[in-house]
This record gives C-alpha cells, sequence and structure tokens, in this order.
C-alpha cells in the first residue's frame, strides 16, 4: 500500500478505541467484518468521535454495535509505535484497548464461523467467541490488535 504523507503541520491521527472481552467459558469475543472491500477480523470498537472520552467512546461503540451495556475496566495498551491506516489514508492509528464487562445480556447472535454474514453488503459485522487456548496474534487481522493479541493470551482475567 503506498503511503501518503500529510502536509507540513497537519497530522491526521485516527484515534480508535476497542473493547476485550472474555467470558466464564474462556473465549475471546471478536468481531468479524467487511470494510471497504476487505474482510477483517478484529476486537469489537471503533472510532473516537470529537468530544469524547476514550472510556465513552468505548460504551457507545459497544452500544451501538452490540446492543448492550458494559462496564469499561482496566486500560490494556495503547499503542505505542507508528501504524499507519490499513486504508492508505494517510491517518496515523492510535489505539486504546480496554477490558470490557458486559452489565446487560448480550442479545445478538454469536456465529461459530469467521465471516459467516447473513447477507455481505457494503459493510457487514458479525460477532463470534474464540476459545482461549485457540486465541493467537493470528487469529487477529489488525497489526495493533496482533500485538494486543499476545499481551492478553496468557493475563489472568476474573469473570
Amino acid at each position: 500500500m503506498e503511503s501518503t504523507s500529510p502536509s507540513p503541520g497537519y497530522y491526521p491521527f485516527n484515534v480508535r478505541v476497542y473493547g476485550i472481552c472474555i467470558n466464564a467459558q474462556q473465549q475471546v469475543l471478536v468481531s468479524d467484518e467487511y470494510i471497504k472491500g476487505g474482510f477483517y477480523t478484529k476486537f469489537p470498537g471503533g472510532g473516537l468521535e470529537y468530544g469524547e472520552g476514550t472510556r465513552d467512546c468505548l460504551k457507545r461503540e459497544w452500544a451501538e454495535e452490540l446492543f448492550q451495556e458494559a462496564e469499561i475496566g482496566e486500560h490494556l495498551y495503547t499503542t505505542d509505535f507508528f501504524q499507519e491506516s490499513a486504508f492508505g489514508d494517510g491517518r496515523q492509528i492510535i489505539s486504546v484497548y480496554y477490558r470490557v464487562k458486559p452489565v446487560s445480556p448480550f442479545v445478538l447472535p454469536f456465529k461459530e464461523k469467521p465471516f459467516d454474514f447473513d447477507e455481505l453488503r457494503d459493510q457487514a459485522e458479525v460477532f463470534r467467541w474464540i476459545n482461549r487456548e485457540d486465541f493467537s496474534a493470528h487469529s487477529v487481522t489488525l497489526p495493533i490488535d496482533k500485538v494486543v493479541a499476545e499481551i492478553i493470551k496468557d493475563m489472568e482475567f476474573e469473570i
């Protein structure tokens, strides 16, 4: 992918906030998404909007994507290396990860297989659980998520 350098004095940052949820069966929640013609497996979450704090962003994203209220727990990781957007738009990605505990029951159905979309449109998203012993950096697509996958793989989580 060709890099597009920003104009001098203009630094286009894209701040993303993601939740790490591990259930009582020791499974990690991931989102399978089809975006801009590509297939991505990532942690649930999304983009920070102007005027939001990172925790408020994740609460909003969790409610929008999973239709669920969540408690935002401990901070797990913030990007500490340069990462350009996967979409080649010249933006630098900064991702912040928190532990998430569901406050309300899950209402969406979970899929068993990756990218098991009911219908493939311009954008599609489904959620699934991956057993902790099968989870690794290979389970997710995005470079920053791969770093976080290795961090959380061996962490102790109380449910």
